[in-house]
């Protein structure tokens, strides 16, 4: 699935090998010079998980303020995006592709035969029949073919090439005394140093990432370095011992660089710069106008102003515009005017005798007209 990553990876696997003739020298040279060549990504994803951390509290605050109502919720996260420039998924880019070369070296890793001596797929099946090695041992069946060749290389010649049957005998698998294709077993042997660092080098390297990170376990979550630990208890004594050295000079590695990239974005210094920007910018929404105003002796000044001040100024200079424009026309004040409310509640006229007859004796007038104007057109 990751073949497309590990096979680049796999010729600077074989290039480091072929280099010390060491499988143990060859996977530590091989996770540094990974690591160097990753450690930008890893900057990049150090500072947005410092920025997560100081817009953190602001983010709580929005969620338990709107907890019962969601979209005025998102609403608000959103105003954050526009107005602070947050971006909750900022990390995410270099976060998967961080995963996904993690992905492509674990692969190196267990395919060694793929990788490093270059025997095709259909080989290591035939291979794994002839040793009666199951698929589902997966990650660890080549480590295993590898160790079952070098112990009874006979079984395997009618299956394999001379040249490639030689380079699997001679692949070195020793490292400091240890066999890194051996499975560890539990009790006080020399195979089980590596799997118990690897545990302890990821304990160590979770503490300090959470830390370095600024970012507070929630619920459940605070538990999860010690669950992957004792998950990686199981997997170092299910496994060849070369993959708990990876893991324990990977785990080692990680914490010098979280140390590093906590230096460069300290979550803490973070805060208080986010919280500065956060203050500058709302005072810049304060004041962002520069006008020319008046002042009561007459003279003319600069000053600056907010939206709502201005439009204070905007209103007052039209109204003083108005009352000049406007003087002449006017017979008296406006606020000597009678108010429509006032004049609503009075009681409507009542019409005198005189007045409902003179309304009368006009209808029957224009009756009239209009009866004459009926015979003309006639």
């Amino acid at each position: 699935m990751f073949s497309f990553i590990a096979i680049p990876l796999g010729y600077v696997m074989e290039f480091i090998y072929n280099f010390c003739q060491n499988y143990g020298l060859a996977l530590i040279l091989f996770t540094i010079v990974l690591k160097v060549a990753m450690f930008p990504l890893a900057v990049k994803q150090q500072k947005s998980m410092a920025k997560m951390s100081a817009y953190q509290p602001m983010m709580q605050e929005i969620q338990k303020k709107y907890a019962k109502d969601k979209m005025k919720q998102q609403e608000e996260m959103m105003r954050l995006q526009q107005d602070y420039g947050f971006s909750p998924t900022a990390g995410c880019l270099p976060m998967a592709l961080n995963f996904l070369i993690m992905f492509g070296i674990i692969d190196v890793v267990y395919k060694p035969l793929t990788y490093i001596l270059h025997v095709s797929d259909q080989v290591v099946n035939a291979m794994m029949q002839a040793a009666n090695i199951a698929a589902s041992e997966g990650f660890r069946a080549q480590s295993l073919l590898i160790s079952m060749v070098q112990e009874n290389p006979g079984t395997f010649a009618n299956v394999v090439s001379p040249d490639v049957l030689e380079g699997i005998q001679n692949f070195n698998f020793m490292f400091f005394g240890i066999d890194l294709s051996k499975i560890p077993t539990v009790g006080f042997n020399m195979l089980v140093i590596i799997p118990v660092l690897s545990v302890a080098t990821m304990i160590l390297s979770q503490i300090i990432m959470t830390k370095a990170s600024g970012q507070e376990m929630q619920g459940s979550m605070k538990y999860m370095p010690w669950l992957m630990s004792l998950m990686f208890v199981y997997f170092g004594f299910t496994v060849p011992v070369a993959f708990s050295l990876y893991y324990t000079v990977s785990n080692v590695l990680m914490i010098v660089q979280s140390l590093i990239t906590k230096k460069m974005y300290d979550p803490q210094k973070m805060k208080e710069q986010l919280k500065q920007e956060i203050e500058a910018k709302r005072a810049e929404k304060k004041v962002r106008k520069t006008v020319t105003v008046k002042t009561e002796e007459g003279k003319e000044e600069k000053k600056q102003v907010s939206d709502a001040q201005l439009a204070s100024i905007r209103l007052q200079l039209a109204r003083e515009q108005d009352a000049l424009r406007y003087a002449d026309e006017r017979t008296e004040r406006l606020d000597n005017a009678q108010p429509a409310e006032e004049k609503a509640a009075e009681p409507a006229p009542v019409n005198t005798e005189a007045e409902i007859a003179d309304e009368t004796s006009f209808a029957d007038q224009e009756m009239e007209k209009e009866a004459e104007q009926a015979e003309k057109e006639q």
